[in-house]
């Protein structure tokens, strides 16, 4: 799936757009007990519960492709035996009618899910009547070819509020507001079907987690049974490892920042050209780079074999995930140093009678906690 076709599914989840007729819950406390299980009309339901509803279950198709969204694939033998596959299908055919169905699913993701506190599993099934569209993106108004039937999913934190002190206007007087349980947004949810090139890919899922650091891999194994995908902050630390120690002597400043400004200008280019597809950064284009910037051979053949130790021969990675386009940061045990990406010019390493320096160079403009400072002669 590429952003565009994200953003067009994103749109659905408003109460005028969607045909989500009802939603199946299962609310779980902290012990992995159910303490209810339901299903609630949204026909039923006031226009402000509804949109709420569809607000939480929307945020499991938010975030950036390759840091909190990924995308799952089945292997074909999976898709023709695989009970995990055969579960998801069964929501899917059923609409979420099937309550043998929705009780496994519940049962299987109670089990796999370490989450604190209680929480909420939300389930939805929708039927999209997918709009003709010239390769322009321009609607023809021709009959829809494809209906897009697929479920969404989101696990919810279910968190405690504090007492507060609110105003009644009825009673004109300040009333204590007491403490009460709220659903949050999701940690976790999926999509399954895809939506690939505007149509229904049954071989693959949209796999959503609020956490860059956490990709809940027991749930994934025990809903996909398929490889879990590197969590966004693993992938940047395991890349900035594989880098260090590959380069070793010659990962200096100037190297690693013309690796960071490559990535961060591949961002920029691809949100400037409004490009579909999602971003991926190639083993061969970081060698290339490596080349350029003067490393050894011996080195670059290195940063390749870690490469493919760590994240497999042919896999690509999401620049977006491994760095921060707004900023440069440096930092010792003691000290924190940001940058603005365009002014890295400003910053150089030196050592100095045998120390290790990082200069800054400072024209005018230097503060100390708010207070303009002179630097003297």
């Amino acid at each position: 799936m590429n952003e565009k076709e994200i953003a067009e599914l994103r749109r659905r989840f408003r109460a005028d757009h969607s045909n989500i007729t009802a939603v199946r819950g299962c609310y779980v406390n902290e012990k992995r007990e159910v303490v209810a299980e339901f299903r609630q009309s949204m026909t039923m339901c006031s226009r402000e519960e509804s949109e709420q509803i569809l607000a939480l279950l929307k945020k499991s198709l938010s975030g950036t492709l390759g840091k909190n969204l990924a995308e799952i694939e089945f292997e074909t033998q999976q898709v023709v035996s695989g009970e995990e596959h055969a579960l998801l299908m069964a929501l899917r055919k059923s609409g979420l009618d099937d309550d043998d169905a929705v009780h496994e699913f519940f049962r299987r993701t109670i089990e796999a899910t370490n989450m604190e506190g209680n929480y909420l599993i939300l389930l939805a099934h929708d039927n999209y009547d997918v709009p003709y569209r010239s390769k322009d993106g321009e609607s023809e108004g021709r009959d829809s070819e494809e209906v897009f039937s697929y479920i969404v999913c989101s696990l919810c934190p279910i968190k405690l509020t504090k007492p507060q002190l609110g105003f009644h206007v009825n009673e004109n007087r300040f009333c204590n507001i007491a403490a009460d349980w709220v659903v949050s947004a999701p940690e976790l949810g999926f999509l399954f079907p895809a939506f690939d090139d505007r149509a229904t890919n049954i071989y693959s899922a949209l796999y959503y987690t609020k956490d860059l650091a956490e990709n809940h891999g027991e749930f994934v194994d025990a809903i996909f049974k398929c490889p879990v995908p590197m969590p966004a902050a693993a992938q940047r630390e395991s890349f900035g490892a594989v880098l260090s120690e590959s380069v070793a002597e010659d990962c200096s400043f100037d190297v690693v920042h013309a690796v960071h400004e490559q990535m961060s200008g591949m961002i920029a280019d691809h949100r400037e050209n409004r490009d579909i597809e999602p971003l991926k950064l190639s083993k061969t284009q970081v060698k290339e780079l490596l080349e350029t910037c003067g490393v050894a051979d011996e080195r670059v053949s290195r940063f390749e074999e870690r490469y493919d130790e760590t994240f497999g021969e042919d896999t690509t990675l999401s620049p977006a995930a491994l760095v921060g386009a707004k900023q440069l940061e440096l930092t010792t045990p003691d000290v924190v140093i940001r940058v603005n990406p365009e002014r890295a010019d400003l910053v150089k390493t030196e050592v100095i009678d045998g120390r290790r320096y990082i200069l800054i160079r400072a024209d005018e403009g230097v503060e100390l906690n708010g207070v303009p400072i002179a630097i003297r002669d």
